[in-house]
């Protein structure tokens, strides 16, 4: 459950955040005097959100396992939406300000904003629609205690993005506009970062670019402080609430009559609160992603690579060696110089579950053995052995192989193909 909701919640959070903060900056009118063009944003979610479904099917279903096909224009768009969106917070006061006198600079400003808001929900989104594959352990029941722990920690972390997004939204008339202009341009400053260090990081994989050191060492630690960048954009709206807060207590209660008294005492109870909800809301998705992360990623070091007989292009792996029920670990370099690992464990009535090791929903994470169970290191889905050898869910990647007597023959053709699931 626990393992749901961090990982829903980090995939959530940027895309939540980016729409409640585009939607403030730029709403205008009351009622019916509001343009047509506010829809385009909403429009933009969905065309994402519908994309990010169809690319987490055909995912599940291996049609693509090649994710760099798809991922590297998608994080184009992405980097050079986020400048355009980052321009158009920066100017939402004068886009916004007598927009009647020029409805076509506010319609370009929702129009490019629904792309971004597009692109970041396409992106964003895959990967926690995958979470909805592994609620059911394979050869389970389809309701279990477990499974329903798993949909629980789903829902409540979606919930808790959306809920933190709502709640800072309550600070747009509370606080100084400049405080929440401030908070909306460092939270797409930050979704840029994010975005441009998973392009740089294919484009150096790519040998497309050679970054020099001092930015090499930068990437470096710009991928491994992506979940710190995640909650910072949840941390950098402590400016509008700070500064709600602040107002709340500052603002007059002198007033020409007593309705007026009235309505600043209630406009500084209304701040306070926002405020304080909107800390709230800070510190309860910093505890998430730091405790609740740390608490999921507790390391788990795969066993070490067993030998083998490598000859002539053919890999040989004795009955002997892998007869005892455990599950064992082989390694084998590809033509193209990628290091694959494939893994061999003896099913129950003798048959012999084989499969790359790693699988179409989770990458090349890996399995180990805990209590007689095999299973996957990123999502901690234990796998049914009945299944192991066949596709779908987050078996192994199986692969063609020839039993002869005594003996597992896998030629090394076979795993060259499929290089591509350890890059």
């Amino acid at each position: 459950m626990l393992l749901q909701y961090v990982t829903v919640l980090q995939g959530t959070l940027a895309p939540a955040l980016l729409i409640m903060a585009l939607n403030v900056m730029l709403t205008v009118g009351e009622g019916r005097d509001k343009p047509v063009s506010r829809y385009w944003r909403l429009a933009g979610f969905t065309v994402g959100f519908v994309g990010a479904v169809v690319f987490a099917t055909l995912r599940a279903t291996a049609v693509i396992n090649q994710r760099t096909f798809i991922n590297y224009p998608t994080l184009w768009c992405c980097v050079i939406l986020d400048i355009a969106a980052f321009i158009i917070v920066l100017r939402a006061r004068a886009i916004t300000t007598h927009w009647h006198s020029h409805p076509a600079r506010l319609n370009i400003a929702n129009a490019v904003t629904a792309l971004a808001i597009a692109a970041t929900t396409f992106r964003a989104l895959p990967d926690v629609i995958l979470r909805l594959t592994i609620f059911v352990e394979p050869g389970d029941p389809v309701f279990t205690s477990d499974m329903l722990l798993r949909a629980l920690g789903f829902a409540l972390g979606a919930a808790t993005a959306i809920v933190a997004a709502c709640i800072f939204r309550t600070m747009r008339s509370t606080t100084p506009h400049w405080s929440f202009t401030l908070a909306a341009l460092l939270q797409i400053a930050l979704l840029f970062a994010t975005h441009f260090t998973d392009l740089a990081q294919i484009l150096q994989s790519k040998r497309i670019i050679s970054f020099p050191t001092e930015l090499f060492l930068l990437l470096v630690w710009c991928i491994n402080h992506q979940r710190a960048m995640a909650i910072a954009m949840a941390v950098v709206f402590l400016i509008p609430s700070i500064a709600s807060i602040v107002k709340g207590f500052t603002t007059s209660t002198a007033g020409s009559n007593e309705a007026v008294v009235r309505a600043h005492v209630a406009f500084g109870r209304r701040a306070k609160a926002a405020g304080a909800w909107s800390l709230v809301a800070i510190i309860g998705v910093s505890v998430a992603l730091t405790y609740g992360v740390a608490q999921t990623q507790k390391v788990i070091t795969l066993s070490p690579p067993e030998q083998y007989s490598l000859k002539n292009g053919v890999a040989t792996i004795t009955f002997a060696q892998v007869s005892d029920g455990h599950l064992h670990r082989f390694q084998y370099k590809a033509k193209d110089g990628t290091v694959m690992r494939f893994i061999i464990i003896k099913k129950n009535g003798g048959a012999y579950g084989i499969g790359l090791d790693a699988c179409e929903n989770c990458g090349d994470a890996g399995y180990y053995e805990k209590d007689g169970k095999i299973i996957c290191k990123k999502c901690d889905v234990a796998i049914n052995l009945a299944t192991i050898g066949f596709n779908g869910g987050c078996n192994p990647i199986p692969f063609d192989y020839q039993v002869k007597p005594g003996t597992i023959i896998i030629q090394t053709s076979v795993l060259d193909a499929l290089s591509a699931h350890f890059q």
